[in-house]
């Protein structure tokens, strides 16, 4: 099952698939770079009684391609804004780029986002800490299919200090009602990962049991 919804962000047409229905607060995937929404919710979500949702990111999977490029997390997460505008209240399950734009989501709409699980995927890791080239490899000729080539070198080159993801973390510790909103299940610590598990109330599990912790959640 996978019903198609399509949603407007700025000039880009987004694809939100419905994988599962359910009832309850929705759970929202985020794919790794260069992938797109699975066709069958992953393994780790048997359990949850809600809907299950996917979200094809900007240039990924059956959403629009921008002319020119210009990909950041920051596009990303305005992506999964523009989803928590149409669902309300969610559940994240972010795997490599998805997680990491699962927790600036969560950071700037903490009260919307209940509970955000960080898991290993592409993308995961970035550009490190520091800007690299902002060389970007040419584009074939003719009109390319997702995921789109600037993606793919853009976000692989994302620069992610880890001060940077503390922001966010604390700006969930603060405003979230939940006592442990994020849970790492990623094995894969990047710099900026390896600092949010040492955060006060960032908690380690395998991805389906903080989801069964978020779904008796509120």
């Amino acid at each position: 099952m996978s019903n198609v919804v399509a949603l407007r962000h700025g000039k880009v047409d987004l694809a939100l698939h419905l994988l599962r229905e359910g009832w309850g607060r929705p759970l929202l995937l985020l794919h790794g770079l260069g992938e797109r929404t699975p066709a069958q919710p992953p393994a780790s979500t048997a359990a949850w009684p809600g809907p299950v949702y996917g979200l094809d990111f900007t240039g990924h999977g059956a959403s629009a391609i921008p002319v020119g490029g210009g990909y950041t997390a920051e596009v990303l997460m305005a992506d999964v804004d523009a989803v928590l505008r149409r669902l309300g209240k969610v559940t994240i399950l972010g795997r490599g780029v998805g997680a990491y734009v699962g927790l600036l989501i969560a950071g700037s709409q903490p009260t919307l986002v209940r509970g955000v699980v960080l898991t290993d995927g592409p993308g995961l890791v970035g550009g490190g800490i520091r800007p690299g080239t902002s060389h970007v490899p040419a584009v074939p000729p003719g009109v390319p299919g997702p995921p789109d080539p600037h993606a793919l070198a853009e976000l692989s080159r994302d620069v992610r200090p880890p001060d940077y993801a503390i922001e966010y973390v604390r700006q969930i510790m603060q405003w979230s009602e939940l006592d442990t909103p994020i849970a790492v299940a990623a094995v894969v610590r990047p710099e900026w990962l390896a600092a949010v598990v040492q955060e006060p109330g960032v908690v380690e599990c395998p991805a389906d049991e903080a989801l069964a912790r978020f779904a008796e959640v509120q």
